[in-house]
């Protein structure tokens, strides 16, 4: 029975989602049932990718990245892989036709994380995009179902929430990526000179990224909308209590939100959606 073997790679898609990202895990949650499972897979590869150049540490980190995209294509070429997260990702790949396009600039941005340890700003634009807003624009081709028109008009938005997301993470993160990554994604960034100032930059910076990327989830198909602006107010949110949090604390302490207000902001998101007040 392949069904079964189906099943069982897109529930390890799944709790690998739900192990890694209480976050992302709730908006999946909240989109249409019989897409669900396709976002699981493509978070699946993504974090599967992010954890080989992150955390394997006790081995050649590029000599599996390597071999996780050669693994990568050849199960998209051949319709099955033996890898179960990876048979989830080239089914959705398959039928959503999410192509070599989109997934390269991803392995690409996964490789710099290998030994690029500081960024000019072509650099952090290229990063953003390969290890992000791609990522946005896989779970787009699924939201959109095939329907090209709508991909092309919302494609701008989803890259900017997925370039959001990713800078968000990038200020959450900073202390854990400099003191065991050796890793300072903002461009230019002196970490010794890192003031309140300077997080006002790049939070304003992030806004723009969170205004322009809500325009786009207004217009998304009620498949998917509420499933997606759950996980926006989210970020908000933890964008909000960075902001509150003065330059040296963000250095010391990994900012979070709690389960409560999580609980809350989905709540409040869900009055929303109901009342079509976006």
């Amino acid at each position: 029975m392949f069904e079964l073997y189906e099943k069982t790679s897109n529930q390890c898609s799944k709790a690998t989602t739900n192990i890694y990202s209480t976050s992302f895990s709730l908006g999946i949650r909240m989109i249409q049932k019989d897409i669900r499972w396709a976002i699981y897979g493509i978070y699946g590869f993504v974090r599967l990718a992010d954890e080989i150049v992150d955390t394997f540490d006790r081995s050649d980190k590029a000599e599996l990245l390597t071999k996780f995209r050669r693994d990568t294509y050849e199960a998209v070429h051949s319709k099955i892989s033996l890898n179960p997260i990876l048979q989830s990702f080239q089914k959705v790949c398959n039928l959503y036709g999410i192509e070599k396009e989109l997934i390269e600039p991803f392995f690409a941005s996964m490789a710099k994380d290998l030994d690029q340890q500081t960024y000019n700003d072509d650099q952090y634009n290229q990063y953003i995009y390969g290890s992000a807003e791609v990522v946005g624009l896989m779970c787009l081709k699924v939201f959109c179902k095939g329907d090209d028109s709508k991909y092309n008009e919302l494609k701008p938005y989803a890259q900017s929430l997925g370039a959001a997301f990713q800078k968000v993470n990038f200020i959450r993160d900073i202390k854990s990526d400099i003191e065991d990554r050796g890793r300072v994604y903002f461009p230019h960034l002196d970490l010794t000179k890192f003031n309140d100032n300077l997080k006002k930059e790049i939070i304003e910076d992030i806004k723009k990224d969170f205004e322009q990327a809500y325009i786009g989830i207004k217009k998304l198909p009620l498949t998917c909308r509420f499933g997606v602006y759950t996980a926006y107010i989210y970020y908000l949110k933890l964008l909000d209590k960075i902001e509150r949090t003065q330059a040296d604390n963000i250095l010391n302490n990994r900012i979070r939100v709690a389960d409560t207000q999580k609980a809350a902001l989905l709540a409040k998101s869900f009055f929303k959606f109901k009342l079509n007040i976006l």
